[in-house]
């Protein structure tokens, strides 16, 4: 059951996120100004994605393969749920957190979509890379 929430979370969570990088890109090229339909999208895209932080880690600790991991120890085959996915993802939220965070000091629109487009940017870039692809469940 964990696993199916996690999975089908991240739909929302990516789906979101990925709004709000195109966003924050198209608002600093086009030179928009702020407004509080970005401040809220980029406060979803904190909020989902710090909300599948949670169920990954409830699903990281209570999974059967963990506990065999734990038995066992890791090998080659375990590796990317084990240690990979995890620390990228942990990563990435923590870059979600701080381009939060920094985009809340600055004055100017085009400071506050740029902080999100680098920050949010690479957030995405980094959960990209470490979706276990063949244990996602498809749509």
């Amino acid at each position: 059951m964990m696993k199916t929430v996690h999975s089908y979370w991240a739909y929302i969570a990516l789906a979101v996120l990925v709004f709000a990088v195109v966003n924050a890109v198209i608002g600093l090229v086009q030179k928009k100004e702020f407004t509080h339909k970005d401040f809220r999208l980029g406060l979803f895209a904190l909020i989902t994605s710090h909300i599948q932080l949670l169920i990954g880690l409830g699903w990281y600790f209570m999974s059967p393969w963990y506990k065999s991991m734990k038995a066992n120890g890791i090998d080659a085959s375990n590796r990317l749920l084990a240690v990979e996915h995890p620390v990228m993802m942990i990563l990435a939220i923590t870059l979600i957190t701080i381009g939060w965070s920094r985009h809340k000091k600055q004055i100017k629109s085009e400071s506050k979509f740029k902080t999100f487009s680098i920050f949010y940017g690479l957030a995405l870039v980094f959960i990209l890379s470490k979706i276990p692809w063949s244990n996602w469940l498809p749509f």
